[in-house]
């Protein structure tokens, strides 16, 4: 398949991954079934965002010609390891492998191993010469790169498996928002977004936020009403009567709106049902910290990325800052 050929059936797909269809509709059913935290709002949402921001072919034809892919690529197998901490969220992996050309041999998380496997499946009643493109493992071996998604402890154990190989390893990362107080309730709003789509889970969902002295929290936690009925999901619930658990146990001060805990805490990563977080003196400083840490994905407020924006990926918003699809062409 030319480049052509790959980013048409691409659109397509975005063309089905958008439709009605019931038995896509009995696929993503499933999927929340098997996934308590895949709840169907979830999964249109990452759907939603998958079509309007990756297969757009306007957007996939730029995204080409920036980066002058032709078909004279060196053709290699891509071990693909997927993370499935959100719905679909080794899509931009697997989909810049498919366009770069190479083919790909995928590992997907038991959290997330129905919907991507479904779609390829479209994909090979579409044109079957996809098939020479995809494939499923449980066991990567035998091929010429790795891209591979984890924790911070799984990371370890890639560095050693594909150590000898090009690589792309990723751990465990978050995300953090700088306020200056002056926000207005639509951005509180969007910034509740950031903070609760997905339960939290992903790493562009702010964990940590930073506040100047005297700030006033209360806006903030009506814009958390929003997601309210976390409460009456029961994993999340869950959580949240832990975490307020060990707050009452250790005496520490907290706010709440009844479904998200906020404590003071100088650590990134809060728990589900919990954000973090801090004062500052000088945001210029602030910034530069965050700037430098290893393990902080985006970085939202003024002049920042938007408010709203951190789970609006678009197809150059690459994961850890590392650019997957130059990397796919120089193997």
């Amino acid at each position: 398949m030319n480049l052509q050929l790959r980013i048409k059936l691409m659109v397509r797909l975005g063309e089905y991954i958008k439709s009605d269809d019931p038995i896509w509709l009995e696929i993503k059913q499933h999927a929340s079934h098997k996934n308590g935290w895949f709840i169907p709002g979830f999964i249109s949402e990452a759907c939603e965002k998958i079509t309007t921001r990756f297969l757009n072919e306007p957007l996939l034809l730029q995204w080409a010609d920036h980066y002058q892919i032709n078909d004279n690529l060196n053709t290699r197998n891509i071990g693909n390891v997927m993370a499935g901490n959100i719905p679909l969220v080794g899509f931009h992996d697997f989909l810049s492998i498919f366009i770069a050309g190479h083919r790909q041999t995928i590992k997907l998380s038991s959290k997330d191993d129905v919907l991507l496997k479904h779609l390829v499946q479209k994909m090979f009643e579409f044109d079957s010469r996809a098939e020479n493109y995809i494939s499923f493992s449980e066991i990567l071996k035998g091929c010429d790169a790795y891209i591979a998604t984890g924790s911070n402890n799984s990371a370890r154990y890639f560095e050693q498996y594909f150590a000898k190989y090009p690589n792309i390893i990723r751990k465990n990362r978050t995300s953090a928002a700088i306020m200056t107080g002056k926000e207005t309730a639509d951005e509180l709003e969007k910034l509740s977004d950031d903070i609760h789509l997905y339960f939290g889970l992903g790493c562009r969902n702010v964990s940590k936020i930073y506040v100047p002295k005297a700030y006033d929290f209360i806006p903030l936690l009506r814009s958390f009403d929003k997601y309210l009925y976390f409460a009456d999901h029961n994993k999340y619930k869950n959580n949240y009567d832990y975490q307020l658990s060990i707050i009452l146990l250790n005496n520490i001060y907290y706010m709440t709106n009844e479904s998200t805990l906020l404590t003071q805490n100088e650590g990134l990563f809060s728990p589900i049902s919990h954000v973090f977080f801090e004062y500052y003196e000088d945001v210029n400083k602030v910034l530069k910290d965050l700037q430098q840490k290893d393990d902080v994905q985006c970085i939202i407020g003024e002049g920042q990325i938007g408010f709203g924006e951190a789970q609006n990926p678009g197809l150059f918003s690459y994961a850890d800052g590392v650019d997957t699809m130059q990397f796919l062409l120089s193997i």
